[in-house]
């Protein structure tokens, strides 16, 4: 029998789906995985029939972090070697990726499963899920940019809680304190998830991709710098051909039609 991929992918109306599919372990990362992610994403770059990008999982989870199998065995790569080789170039290749990435956390999101789906532009969750930065469990710290994202987007003194209890958090909460954009009924997610992809690939996808690239370089920049690149930003918006049909339909009072470019 030919073997079980480790990630699943499709292709519909604009939207890669991109399922990560460990389920009897909780969708956790090895090498084959982490490797057949990150060539997915490069392709998903590449691709101009995707619009729009959802990562999620098989099972009960969405990702429980790294397979620690992978690291404890005889002649094992050292956990920084795992982080540079594996989980860093996920990391860049989402924030880099110039169309919108949602994750679709169906399950717990647990270490560096948790801090995956944090990078993404958009997450969205089950009401049933949980996040769990369970590093500091077996005495490692966090990793996958999530000393950079997490407290970006719930504040130092949570994150700094969060990370050093490991305490879980449902997707209500991680909804009320920032960390995720919206948590759904389980019953109504999937319908969600579909709504929300479908109507991000059908926007003016450059003009999505230079708010990403705005957004990459807020913290970085002060005022008067980031002023000048929305502007730069601006300029190459306003020669898409998205703009020009977006004002078209604005003016002949009918629903535009964006083709990406």
């Amino acid at each position: 029998m030919p073997e079980t991929p480790t990630l699943l992918f499709s292709l519909e109306a604009g939207v890669a789906t991109l399922c990560l599919n460990r389920p009897e372990v909780f969708n956790s990362v090895t090498k084959p995985l982490a490797l057949a992610l990150q060539q997915h994403l490069r392709d998903c770059q590449q691709d101009a029939s995707v619009r729009a990008v959802v990562l999620t999982g098989t099972g009960k989870a969405f990702c429980a972090g790294q397979d620690l199998a992978e690291i404890t065995g005889p002649n094992s790569p050292e956990v920084s070697e795992i982080v540079e080789k594996h989980y860093n170039p996920i990391i860049k290749l989402i924030r880099e990726l110039e169309k919108p990435v949602i994750a679709a956390v169906n399950g717990v999101a647990a270490g560096a499963g948790a801090n995956i789906a944090l990078a993404c532009d958009i997450v969205v969750a089950k009401e049933s899920a949980s996040f769990i930065q369970a590093f500091s469990k077996i005495g490692l710290i966090p990793d996958s940019g999530g000393t950079y994202f997490l407290p970006r987007l719930v504040g130092m003194q949570r994150a700094s809680a969060l990370m050093m209890t490991g305490d879980k958090v449902s997707a209500a909460e991680a909804a009320q304190m920032g960390m995720i954009y919206k948590a759904f009924a389980d019953e109504q997610f999937d319908s969600e998830v579909a709504a929300l992809a479908k109507k991000l690939a059908s926007m003016p996808t450059k003009g999505l991709a230079y708010t990403k690239q705005l957004l990459n370089s807020t913290f970085s920049h002060d005022l008067e710098q980031q002023l000048r690149a929305e502007g730069d930003y601006q300029l190459r918006a306003g020669h898409t051909a998205d703009y020009r049909e977006g004002v078209a339909a604005f003016l002949e009072k009918r629903q535009p039609s964006f083709t990406g470019q």
